[in-house]
C-alpha cells in the first residue's frame, strides 16, 4: 500500500493532481481544501489512502494526517464511499467537521452539497465516539494523548466535551509542558470560573 507520496506536480485540478515521483506519474484524487494548500507549489508531499477495488486501485491524497484520518473514518460508514467522503472534506474543514459531529450539528453537515439529513444523522451517530481521536491540524503529537486523557477526565466529571476540549487546548497552547495532573487542575479552575 502507498501511504505517502512526494514529488513534482505535473498537472493539477481542484479534485485531482498528477505527481511525478522518480519518473512515475501518479494520479491522486484530492479534496478542494488540500488543493488550496498545495495549488501554488511545484513539489508536493501528500499522505495517501490507497483504495483497492476488484477492478481498480485509486489513490486519495491529503495535505495533513488529520484530513486522512477523517477520510478513513468517513469511508468506514456504510453508504459513504471515497468520492462522497472526499466531497464532504471539500465542503468543510476537517476541524469544523469534527466539531459538527461532536456537537451533533446536523444543520452544519447537511449544508455540504450531496449530504442529506439521514446521512448527516448516520455520520453523527456512528462517528461521535470515534472522531475525538482525530488529531487537530497543528496540534503537537506529544500533547495529543495527554489532551485526550484530560478531556476524558473532565467529561467523566460531567463537563461538556466541546467546552472541556477547548479549555484543555487553550491551556496546552499557553503551558505546553503541563503534566496530565496540572492540566486537569488548570482546566477545572477555568471551567469553574
Amino acid at each position: 500500500m502507498i501511504g505517502f507520496l512526494s514529488g513534482k506536480v505535473i498537472s493539477s485540478k481542484p479534485t485531482e493532481i498528477l505527481i511525478d515521483v522518480n519518473g512515475v506519474g501518479y494520479t491522486v484524487y484530492i479534496s478542494i481544501n488540500t488543493f488550496e494548500k498545495i495549488s501554488d507549489k511545484e513539489i508536493v508531499a501528500l499522505y495517501i489512502h490507497t483504495h483497492v477495488k476488484e477492478d481498480s486501485i485509486t489513490l486519495f491524497g491529503f495535505s495533513s494526517e488529520s484530513e486522512k484520518e477523517m477520510f478513513e473514518l468517513l469511508i468506514s460508514i456504510s453508504g459513504i464511499g471515497p468520492k462522497l467522503a472526499l466531497s464532504l472534506l471539500s465542503g468543510i474543514q476537517t476541524e469544523d467537521l469534527r466539531d459538527a459531529i461532536l456537537n451533533g450539528d446536523v444543520t452544519r453537515i447537511i449544508a455540504i452539497p450531496g449530504i442529506g439529513k439521514k446521512t448527516a444523522e448516520r455520520l453523527i451517530l456512528e462517528l461521535k465516539s470515534k472522531v475525538g481521536e482525530v488529531r487537530v491540524e497543528g496540534e503537537p503529537v506529544v500533547h495529543h494523548g495527554v489532551k485526550q486523557e484530560a478531556v476524558a477526565a473532565l467529561t467523566t466529571l460531567g463537563y461538556n466535551y466541546t467546552t472541556a476540549e477547548k479549555v484543555v487546548r487553550q491551556i496546552l497552547a499557553s503551558s505546553p509542558a503541563c503534566t496530565l495532573e496540572e492540566l486537569i487542575k488548570k482546566s477545572l479552575g477555568e471551567l469553574n470560573k
